[in-house]
């Protein structure tokens, strides 16, 4: 068989709207200092739900600010976020689309979980609540799953491959892993990849209600006093390039998308199983050449459910032996909540200032150790260490599993 030759993948730009800021670098600095943006639910029927908590995008986020103002009512909230930061992701980068081949040579892939959540929860409550006999006439464009990728690609002119993502809470990971390998095999030089998620509307929150893992006061992952998970909205967008193509032009990288893994339980559709996620680490760290003693840092999947916290650290124990009591793992969940199948790609953003700048971000809110989960968590406080590898892991309802490996800038 012919060999085939492979390019390394790096990223050099990243854009986020989140909870903790309207900007990257917002968010990295709320990580960095342990601030947690979970707070009273702004919701308008919030009266009737039991859910009383969330992590919610500040209340000055202005998409007119970069967004044109015709493409605003094409848009549910979850491709407002998505094509906002994408705008801050390609500035960084300096990448001029409008140069050569190059717009079709850029895949845009956009992982989420839900899709236009707003927009069929306000339909749906036009036709049944109110009895209209019809729905808004951009229904399907603002609801269909793959509306952030294709959204992206038409601001910014991407001619190449572009398409939707769709794996739980697993989403963001899944699409950066995919966007990697394009790079990787030479399909295309560019990717604009990351992860998009507004799920707060009100049959959401009923329907997580109902799964009765949601907490009633904040997210505590991997303490013993842990009560469930907080949701989240947000987007994270990133840059991905060849090694050769950034070094080409002079661009500045933050970080090399050194590998990824992917893997199925295969066992329940809920209920986590450590064999699984620990497949995923393993592949991932012989995607990125690398052995468990590289490994500095994990940025953990760490929902703050019981089963959840307990079943990662054994996956962990499984992959890393006897070192995990000495290894960094950190969810940072626990201060911008779980923004599903936007979860990924803002841990990114995390991971990528720990590589940068020598400094893990926490786990907010810690307060009890669990027996079971017996790792160091970097309790609430952030850590300065140097960090030349990490891993970001994502796990999700379906049994599905993607975990990141990135190293230090080249």
């Amino acid at each position: 068989m012919p060999t085939i030759e492979t390019r390394r993948v790096v990223i050099t730009g990243m854009g986020a709207v989140s909870p903790l800021g309207l900007t990257a670098d917002e968010l990295w600095h709320g990580m960095r200092e342990g601030h947690c943006a979970i707070g009273p639910l702004r919701h308008k029927d919030s009266d009737a739900l039991r859910v009383k908590i969330a992590a919610q995008v500040p209340e000055t986020f202005a998409p007119a600010a970069r967004i044109n103002e015709h493409m605003l009512p094409l848009l549910d909230i979850t491709s407002q976020l998505a094509v906002y930061a994408s705008y801050e992701a390609v500035e960084q980068s300096g990448l001029d689309f409008t140069h050569g081949d190059l717009a079709t040579r850029t895949a845009t892939i956009i992982g989420t979980g839900v899709g236009g959540e707003m927009t069929h929860d306000e339909q749906a409550y036009r036709l049944y609540a109110e009895k209209s006999s019809r729905t808004h006439p951009l229904t399907i464009v603002r609801l269909m799953a793959n509306a952030p990728a294709s959204q992206i690609s038409i601001a910014h002119g991407l001619r190449g491959p572009s398409f939707a993502v769709a794996s739980a809470c697993a989403s963001a990971n899944h699409a950066i892993i995919e966007a990697a390998r394009m790079i990787h095999f030479g399909l295309v030089d560019v990717a604009v990849t990351g992860g998009t998620e507004a799920c707060l509307s009100y049959g959401s929150l009923r329907a997580w209600e109902a799964m009765r893992i949601l907490s009633t006061d904040t997210c505590r992952p991997f303490s013993a006093n842990r009560r469930g998970l907080v949701l989240g909205e947000g987007a994270a967008i990133f840059t991905l390039e060849s090694l050769d193509h950034a070094r080409a032009r002079g661009a500045t990288i933050l970080a090399e998308l050194a590998g990824g893994g992917m893997s199925a339980d295969a066992t329940d559709i809920v209920a986590p199983n450590p064999d699984g996620a620990a497949s995923a680490m393993r592949q991932a760290l012989a995607d990125a050449g690398l052995n468990p003693d590289d490994i500095d840092y994990i940025n953990a999947h760490g929902t703050g459910t019981q089963a959840n916290d307990v079943t990662e650290t054994r996956a962990i124990h499984a992959v890393f032996g006897d070192r995990p009591k000495h290894l960094a793992v950190s969810a940072t969940k626990s201060m911008h909540g779980h923004a599903l199948g936007a979860s990924g790609a803002l841990e990114l953003v995390g991971v990528i200032g720990a590589l940068r700048e020598g400094v893990i971000p926490p786990t907010a809110n810690y307060d009890q150790p669990d027996p079971e989960c017996d790792l160091d968590y970097v309790p609430n406080t952030a850590r300065e260490v140097k960090v030349d590898a990490a891993i970001s892991n994502s796990f999700a309802f379906g049994g599905l599993n993607a975990v990141l490996a990135l190293k230090k800038a080249p």
